[in-house]
């Protein structure tokens, strides 16, 4: 099986209420971006991939599908660990294409792609409803309609003041109690004397953990903020591939880990991170980057085929108005069910993506 074709089309997909405005401490969006990645090979198999382009200027779908089209025409598809060796892109383009190898690797061989990473030990996988910064009022009513959708976890942005930080925290356990596992997020916004002041006003809410409250170097801050409070640290920003993951657990900076495929190269960097972490006793969260469907393909099969992936991993998916896949994934109490059906499971819809496109 040879490359005969690749195409990249950047889509903008709009949310929807409660995920749409969503905002954080550096800007409030209401749609999704992201670069959808389809290759065709000689033998007649499609497969689609995806990474994110959220907040990035300059990017464009032709100069991403030219770079592709000439180092990619004429190889093999199905030797991924080739293309990781010798593929010259960034993270992101090199994700969205290892995305659609995995998808083509499975349709080739007629197994779903979480069988191709050694089998499914989940047949469901446990996601966390997202939200931006809240009020104390309507954090608390979106809490109580993610109780009632079923999700049993929580993650919030954070981070534009302490003070409405704390006020979202207590709006939502005054309003669901302990139903909901909670996570923020304050995406580096404190320094860490700063951090560890949040930390100590955040013990009584009973947090699951606080993510990336502080910048992603030195680690040795995360090492020390982790010994000022009982709330556990979770690093993502800090997390870009498999050897920064090994660098955190040599200077115990995290008790969880957040991977995502666009920043460490795609599918398989997170599940070697996830192998590392299980060795060491370290969950892994997959992080969602505002997925459409293949990337949110991608983390079920991680999910599903991973031990470390065993707590709810991020999701906006309910938050948007369409998707650019035939048949769009469902979220049943909480849950995505890992598909049986070979490759990632999902299948571009050339109508839909022509729609959402934005540059050509």
């Amino acid at each position: 099986m040879k490359i005969t074709d690749v195409d990249v089309t950047i889509v903008e997909v709009p949310q929807i209420p409660p995920i749409a405005p969503y905002r954080s401490h550096l800007r409030t969006s209401s749609t999704t971006c992201s670069a959808i990645v389809r290759i065709d090979t000689d033998d007649g198999l499609t497969g689609w991939g995806e990474h994110n382009v959220n907040f990035l200027d300059g990017e464009s779908g032709p100069r991403m599908r030219a770079e592709a089209v000439e180092w990619l025409r004429g190889k093999d598809p199905l030797n991924i660990n080739l293309f990781h060796r010798d593929c010259p892109f960034g993270s992101r383009l090199k994700s969205g294409i290892e995305l659609a190898l995995w998808d083509l690797a499975g349709k080739a061989r007629g197994l779903p792609v979480a069988e191709l990473l050694g089998g499914v030990i989940r047949s469901r996988v446990a996601v966390a409803a997202c939200m931006g910064i809240q009020t104390y009022e309507r954090a608390g009513e979106i809490a109580a309609y993610y109780v009632e959708q079923g999700f049993g976890t929580l993650k919030t942005k954070a981070g534009a003041d302490m003070e409405e930080d704390l006020a979202m925290v207590r709006g939502i356990r005054d309003s669901v109690g302990d139903r909901l596992k909670l996570r923020i997020d304050p995406n580096r916004a404190y320094s860490p004397q700063q951090a560890a002041e949040l930390c100590r006003q955040l013990e009584p809410y009973d947090l699951e953990y606080l993510e990336q409250p502080i910048p992603a170097e030195p680690l040795q801050d995360a090492a020390w903020l982790r010994r000022q409070s009982r709330v556990p640290i979770a690093l993502n920003e800090s997390v870009i591939g498999p050897a920064s993951v090994l660098e955190i657990l040599q200077v115990d900076a995290a008790e969880f880990i957040l991977p995502d495929t666009h920043i460490a190269g795609g599918l398989l960097p997170c599940v070697i991170i996830g192998r590392i972490c299980e060795a060491a006793g370290v969950p892994c969260i997959m992080h969602c980057g505002h997925d459409l469907g293949p990337k949110t393909a991608a983390m079920v099969h991680v999910a599903a085929a991973c031990q470390a992936y065993s707590l709810a991993n991020d999701t906006t998916y309910f938050g948007l108005e369409d998707d650019i896949i035939t048949q769009r994934w469902e979220i049943q109490e909480g849950h995505f069910t890992v598909p049986q059906t070979p490759g990632l499971g999902i299948e571009g819809d050339p109508a839909r993506i022509a729609k959402y496109q934005v540059d050509d």
